[in-house]
């Protein structure tokens, strides 16, 4: 090959990886999903279902930003089938799991571990999935897409401070496009059928009671675990002080969702940080953390 011929072929190259790198996309989603309950239903449906949930979360563009393939944001997405309607109608389960890496190490911390009780949807095999901005197609890909912007949220809250108000603005609207006579059918998108659903997951991050929280998820994140590898002990300390702000939020805004949820993703985390804090450390959190997850107390008690 002549000169000209591999410069050619090295500007086509440059150019390739250049725009696969501007396609990346913002997720590296698994999918998984139970059918044990299955007892009519077609097996082969659900293997349908589960490539074309796969390739909805990670094929679709979701924001406007660029990311490389190792920037890509590491979630789960597991959907247990609860019952069988009909051939085509199915009440399920959504587990949504979300992590982030932490900066000099080759660990990640979790964002989102949150079980979502209430999802029904309608599916037959290769009905595809499609997501609309301002528009309501169907309960299964609005209920991904909320779920998508939830993630893309408090991944940009833990890199700048308050970062994803704007995924979680969209994920609002989301909720918003749902018509009412869909949502009889469809329950979690209002408020006065439960405290614990997609409504007030949504209303928790957006309020202005929670904005204390949501600077928190930075400074637990930024401040604490990604300087951690380099100074372990300014790093717990401003984890300690994150948590301060968990326990004022809790204060602020009690039964709020949102405090809850951090609690489900941190608890493990939080207890293997202080173990190693110290007593002043340890007693502080214990108390926070008792307080606004009663329900694990014991677990924070073993701290010391």
């Amino acid at each position: 090959m002549n000169n000209f011929g591999l410069k050619l072929a090295s500007f086509i190259l440059v150019v390739a990886a250049f725009m696969g790198s501007a396609q990346a996309q913002e997720l590296n989603a698994t999918v998984k999903i139970n059918t044990q309950k299955l007892q009519t239903a077609d097996p082969r449906v659900f293997e349908t279902l589960e490539q074309t949930l796969r390739e909805f979360l990670n094929s679709q563009k979701w924001t406007e930003d660029v990311f490389d393939n190792p920037e890509r944001i590491n979630c789960n997405f597991i959907l247990t089938i609860q019952e069988e309607r009909s051939a085509t109608s199915f009440k399920a389960e959504l587990a949504v799991q979300s992590s982030r890496p932490i900066y000099g190490s080759d660990q990640e911390t979790p964002l989102l571990n949150y079980l979502d009780k209430e999802l029904t949807f309608e599916y037959e095999q290769f009905q595809p999935l499609v997501y609309s901005k301002n528009a309501y197609n169907d309960n299964l890909s609005s209920v991904l897409s909320f779920y998508v912007y939830v993630i893309l949220g408090l991944d940009y809250d833990s890199f700048a401070a308050l970062g994803g108000e704007r995924y979680f603005q969209t994920a609002q609207e989301i909720v918003n496009n749902v018509p009412s006579n869909v949502t009889a059918a469809n329950p979690g998108w209002r408020s006065m059928e439960s405290n614990r659903n997609r409504f007030w997951l949504i209303e928790n991050l957006l309020s202005p009671r929670v904005r204390p929280l949501r600077q928190a998820i930075y400074d637990y994140h930024r401040q604490g675990l990604d300087i951690m590898p380099e100074n372990v002990d300014n790093g717990r300390a401003n984890i300690s002080l994150a948590l301060e702000q968990l326990d004022k939020v809790n204060q602020a805004y009690p039964n709020a969702m949102i405090v809850q949820l951090f609690s489900n993703a941190k608890a493990n985390e939080i207890i293997e940080i202080f173990k190693r804090g110290t007593m002043a450390q340890q007693d502080r959190v214990i108390q926070i953390m008792t307080k606004v997850d009663a329900t694990n107390s014991a677990k924070y008690r073993a701290i010391k």
